[in-house]
């Protein structure tokens, strides 16, 4: 059995309103789990049903094979950090990272110890003197984390611990929060509204929507093969591109564009979805410019903007009143106002039924 199990998860608040329904997972020792999706979407409120924070409505919570539903917070062997850093102000660093152990119990030279090793982990060792005002916020969120770790639990439970940091400090927040992981080896479940975090950091993703679990993989599986429009659209950056239109003798017609599909799908697949309203998916990165290389379609729009940044550039272009973005080499020159070609692999092709934005697999098994 895993070490977690969610089974039929719901939560419904007195005033009637549905936040998680139907939530099932599966969660193995060790791994390191991201629920990710919009706000609203019923992320933080799975993770506090998990933490004891809130009653489960219905549903089954196992940890370790044993039912947990009633049990507290304290009886879960969870610890939690949250978006607000939640120290005490008027204790110093050294003090914050001590006091949980304290409320144990726990022999003073024991929690000394804890301190001082929790602390170099986290590069505090110089400021365990400091109060928390006199922290930067990347320095106060090591802080909180260690507060986490320093009890030795076996399951971490983070709620969005960077949003409060600038970028360049999340940046190095995510390689130190995952090298703790690595340490520890707890079993780790992080809420974030920011895929990048979650592409980087995660085992694997649950991305979520409106309180409905859309998609569970890994960032590769999400990636490559998302189930849905949302997920698709979700996940990377820029967004994917989507194109809508009637599907019709296997084409997508569009005023100086015809999307055909001959070469990408199946006959079978085709026939099946005509007349159907659909949407053609590719993503930014997958773009060629200028190069006929085969195994491709080509389409034609408009420059309206470009945006050079430095890794990359950012077109965005306009087809005929649909607007689409290419991600492409920062050395190949645009001008706005311009018509461009480009090349998309028909590998890198999404096709979805646009009535229920599930994906449609454009290649059907052979037995």
């Amino acid at each position: 059995m895993a070490y977690l199990t969610l089974r039929g998860i719901n939560k419904i608040y007195p005033n009637g309103f549905h936040a998680v329904h139907d939530f099932n997972l599966e969660i193995e020792k060790g791994e390191f789990i991201v629920f990710v999706g919009s706000s609203g979407c019923g992320k933080s409120t799975t993770l506090r049903m998990i933490a004891g924070l809130e009653n489960i409505s219905n549903g089954e919570f196992y940890i370790n094979g044993e039912r947990a539903n009633e049990k507290g917070p304290r009886e879960r062997g969870v610890a939690m950090v949250f978006q607000s850093y939640a120290l005490y102000p008027h204790m110093t660093v050294y003090d914050n990272l001590a006091f949980g152990l304290m409320l144990q119990g726990v022999d003073d030279d024991v929690i000394e110890k804890r301190v001082y090793s929790t602390a170099e982990i986290l590069g505090l060792t110089d400021y365990l003197e400091r109060l928390p005002r006199e922290l930067s916020g990347g320095q106060r969120q090591r802080v909180a984390v260690g507060r986490a770790i320093i009890r030795k639990v076996d399951i971490f439970l983070m709620d969005e611990p960077l949003s409060n940091l600038d970028a360049k400090q999340r940046v190095t927040m995510r390689s130190e929060i995952t090298q703790i992981h690595r340490e520890t080896g707890a079993t780790t479940i992080y809420v974030t509204h920011d895929q990048t975090e979650a592409m980087t950091m995660a085992d694997r993703i649950v991305v979520m929507k409106d309180g409905y679990v859309q998609q569970v993989g890994t960032p590769y599986d999400l990636y490559f093969n998302p189930v849905n429009m949302f997920v698709a659209g979700f996940i990377g950056e820029p967004p994917m591109n989507f194109i809508e239109g009637q599907l019709e003798n296997g084409k997508i017609r569009m005023e100086n564009n015809i999307i055909d599909l001959s070469e990408v799908a199946d006959r079978s697949v085709l026939e099946k979805y005509e007349g159907s309203e659909v949407a053609f998916g590719f993503r930014p990165e997958a773009v060629r410019i200028a190069d006929k290389s085969g195994d491709a379609m080509s389409l034609t729009g408009v420059v309206e903007l470009v945006e050079l940044l430095g890794d990359n550039t950012n077109v965005y272009v306009d087809m005929q009143g649909v607007n689409c973005i290419l991600k492409v080499d920062p050395h190949i020159s645009m001008e706005t106002d311009t018509e461009v070609t480009f090349d998309i692999p028909y590998e890198s092709i999404y096709l979805f039924d646009k009535q229920t934005e599930k994906r449609i697999k454009l290649k059907e098994k052979k037995d």
